[in-house]
């Protein structure tokens, strides 16, 4: 399955999701297992391995991280190839002095925002059905 390209189907059937619980950021060298494990987002670049976490294995292992987001799923399946679909969120987040932070998997684009704003970027989000297209 290929997945979404259109923008338009793709806003009006976004359907985001709030994933429980509170993620984090950090950083190291080299990750023990368990924390890699652990990670619902590994990245690895030049100055070392980003890992999210969530944030009561960061805590456990004594992790260093300096923010605490939600993460949000956007349970359609898009394409990779699809256009559009990351500026529009990210604009109406933007709009709304919401930072995010997105990672696109095969079937779908995740979205890390500030703890704080869960409740704000869910409800911007959902209304990405009454964006003009």
């Amino acid at each position: 399955m290929s997945g979404e390209k259109n923008l338009h189907e793709l806003l009006q059937h976004a359907s985001p999701e709030h994933n429980p619980g509170k993620y984090v950021f950090s950083t190291l060298q080299s990750p023990s297992t368990e924390l890699t494990e652990s990670s619902v987002v590994f990245i690895r670049e030049a100055e070392g391995i980003t890992l999210v976490l969530p944030k009561d294995i960061a805590d456990q292992y004594g992790v260093g991280y300096e923010y605490v987001a939600s993460w949000i799923t956007l349970k359609i399946h898009s394409s990779l190839a699809a256009v559009g679909l990351t500026a529009a969120f990210s604009r109406a987040l933007a709009d709304r002095g919401i930072s995010c932070n997105v990672v696109a998997g095969y079937y779908h684009d995740h979205i890390f925002v500030a703890y704080d704003d869960t409740i704000v970027a869910m409800e911007v989000l959902s209304s990405l059905r009454g964006i003009p297209h």
